[in-house]
């Protein structure tokens, strides 16, 4: 009897207190503007998303839609420098340079197809006249950057009283947020209004190599990143998907600033663009200021296009096998719907019911059979298309075949065995927590807002939980045995390098508890693939600052890192 009262303290609230009361509204010039008046906290967490991501770009300019990220926060012509006449003379030379600099670049790409260099980045690769011109560019941007006041964008915000100031970007979109207090709405509205009205692209070429190191930290640096590029390279065959969020490594030098400007003025328009308010404010005051402002940036002459190239079916299964500096694991991928697909909701659920302590594969693999030390499950549901995947560390003396096996088991059950309703509605409630928690402040309705509305429809977020719990134990069979088939599965196993010995087996580890050697494997084949003296220098300064107050608890833990630290220096000095 207790447990079915539980399960109706938990449901009723739920379904009413996720309803927020969001008002929108249509700026004449195109914006769409969405409020959410909540008074308490007086503070405004204050955005907007731009309809806009990676799956807009083509081959050739992959990377664009993060590029801009970085450039949103670059200034306009009174934030940033201290001669704007200057600045706009000195970015028209640069782009001269550049033009005549990419001359050179097509003559280097013909020597490498031609075999006749193999790094076309290389100094000894540049023409003698690209050099001299290399030379001409720094001059530009050192005058440049003598101009520049850097970071104003944030220091006028933080003195403002403002915080936590950033952005994002993923495949479907790019949004931009901060957090102000109530009374400086005005100056937000400016703020925005103007680095979307007249944004000065400072520093553009700087900033692709900025972009660039970025590349090397998320992707090339980590000991599964490069495998885990391809597989999903693998993994998508037609659709845009196919390439990584921050643009294949030839594209993003390539990018010139009159392909960035072309991409600003189609993608950056108002049309293509949702405003987003919540906290302290009387809605039509706010309404009256964000008109006033951002109601002066010109509508855009033509819509951006849509996506129109559609994910072929998969006719075979597809493997992917590597040797990395890790631990062995299993990732399984399966193509499966977009967002707001009524197959979806299903598919959240079935993923809940996998995932977590309490869920089917810590419990099958993990405690059960033990043959794994890591286990997750992720729908994602994309504007375009979506994925389900499942994946788990493989437990020393085993192997990554054993652990698919028992995968595919887990799935199995669930495809032909009813699950219990206490189990589904154990998921229901953990879903309908999870969004009432997200209500507890400004900031996770906002991102709530942003999120749904960037994938298309900002209503998902008051919509979506009914949809889950009406799912049923039909449905979740019926998604697993529809999309989760071997002709529609990706799957990549990573083993370890013979090169790299296991971590428990390395004497300096002998003494830690079993639990601290997943977390410290991690730790360590980030090490071992680091070849930035400098950053490993300032890590090792910085343990040896903190060790003196470390937890006793974790002192050896530290002890340890910071001597295969001073390991891998030596290494990298050595090799030097």
């Amino acid at each position: 009897m207790w447990g079915w009262l539980a399960v109706l303290a938990l449901s009723a609230p739920f379904a009413t207190a996720q309803q927020i009361p969001i008002v929108e509204r249509q700026l004449p010039n195109g914006f769409k503007l969405l409020l959410v008046e909540r008074r308490g906290e007086p503070r405004i967490s204050g955005g907007w998303v731009a309809r806009v991501g990676s799956a807009n770009e083509r081959p050739g300019i992959t990377g664009i839609a993060h590029l801009f990220e970085h450039m949103m926060f670059k200034g306009t012509p009174t934030l940033g420098t201290k001669d704007a006449k200057r600045d706009q003379e000195l970015i028209a030379e640069q782009e001269r340079v550049r033009d005549l600099m990419r001359q050179e670049e097509v003559i280097l790409r013909s020597r490498l197809r031609r075999g006749e260099t193999d790094d076309i980045t290389a100094p000894e690769s540049k023409t003698d006249r690209y050099r001299e011109l290399e030379a001409d560019f720094k001059k530009l941007l050192d005058e440049q950057r003598s101009l520049m006041v850097k970071n104003e964008f944030d220091r006028v915000y933080t003195l403002a009283g403002a915080s936590g100031m950033n952005a994002f970007t993923t495949e479907d979109m790019t949004g931009y947020f901060i957090n102000v207090p109530a009374n400086k709405l005005e100056l937000w509205a400016w703020m925005e209004s103007e680095r979307l009205l007249r944004p000065v692209f400072r520093e553009f070429y700087s900033e692709r190599d900025v972009v660039f190191e970025e590349r090397r930290m998320r992707i090339e640096s980590r000991p599964t990143g490069k495998f885990q590029e391809q597989f999903t390279a693998m993994f998508w065959d037609a659709h845009p998907y196919n390439w990584p969020v921050i643009g294949w490594p030839s594209d993003i030098p390539a990018i010139s600033k009159a392909q960035a400007d072309e991409f600003y003025r189609l993608y950056y328009q108002p049309q293509n663009i949702t405003l987003i308010l919540v906290g302290d404010f009387q809605t039509a005051e706010a309404e009256a200021v964000v008109t006033r402002y951002f109601g002066r940036i010109p509508a855009g002459q033509q819509p951006p296009p849509e996506v129109t190239t559609l994910e072929i079916p998969s006719y075979a299964e597809k493997r992917f096998n590597a040797e990395a500096e890790t631990n062995p694991e299993v990732e399984i991928q399966w193509r499966t719907v977009a967002f707001q697909h009524r197959d979806g909701y299903a598919l959240e659920v079935l993923q809940q019911l996998l995932n977590g302590r309490t869920g089917r594969l810590y419990k099958g693999l993990v405690r059960g059979r033990e043959i794994a030390t890591e286990v997750y499950a992720n729908q994602d549901s994309r504007k375009w298309a979506g994925a389900f995947g499942i994946g788990a560390e493989v437990k020393d003396g085993h192997t990554p075949a054993e652990v698919e096996t028992a995968l595919y088991a887990e799935l199995e059950k669930l495809r032909t065995e009813p699950i219990p309703p206490e189990e589904l509605q154990k998921v229901k409630n953990q879903f309908a927590a999870g969004e009432y928690r997200k209500l507890s402040a400004n900031f996770p309705i906002f991102v709530g807002i942003l999120q749904n509305e960037g994938l298309g429809d900002w209503h998902e977020i008051n919509d979506g939980g009914q949809k889950i719990q009406a799912v049923t134990t039909a449905e979740v069979q019926r998604v697993v045995g529809k999309y989760l088939t071997r002709e529609n599965r990706a799957v990549a196993t990573y083993t370890r390098k013979a090169s790299a010995p296991a971590a428990d087996q390395d004497p300096d580890l002998a003494g830690l508890a079993p639990d601290q050697l997943p977390a410290i494997r991690r730790v360590l084949s980030v090490i071992q693939a680091e070849k930035d003296l400098g950053k490993l220098k300032a890590n090792l300064a910085a343990m040896e600052a903190q060790s003196a107050n470390a937890d006793p608890k974790r002192q050896q833990f530290q002890k340890i890192l910071k001597k295969k630290v001073a390991e891998r220096i030596a290494t990298l000095d050595q090799k030097k």
